[in-house]
């Protein structure tokens, strides 16, 4: 039997990690985004293509693929992933002493 990844709560509290690794927090945010809006600008940009084959037009193409890079973006913000990340880069300044 494997040991469990979560603590058991105590006096009703809520189960945290055993680990506080969040090294990978800000590459995991930033496929998110990469993601979002490639996945915006393959999935417009196609919905652009097909009108522009029905319609006979060239330019729906590129409208749909900007909006899927502003859809992409909006998204990612809608999901906080633009937020800044407390650095913690080592010990706080101490007050000075007389």
């Amino acid at each position: 039997m494997s040991k469990s990844s979560r603590q058991r709560p105590r006096n009703g509290e809520i189960d945290a990690p055993l680990s506080n690794d969040t090294s990978s927090g800000g590459y995991n945010a930033g496929l998110a985004v990469f993601s979002y809006v490639v996945g915006g600008i393959l999935v417009w940009s196609l919905i652009g293509w097909g009108l522009d084959s029905l319609l006979g037009t060239g330019w729906i193409v590129l409208a749909g693929a900007l909006v899927g890079v502003a859809g992409g973006f909006y998204l990612s913000a809608m999901h906080n992933l633009f937020r800044a990340r407390d650095q913690d880069d080592g010990p706080k300044h101490p007050k000075a002493t007389e």
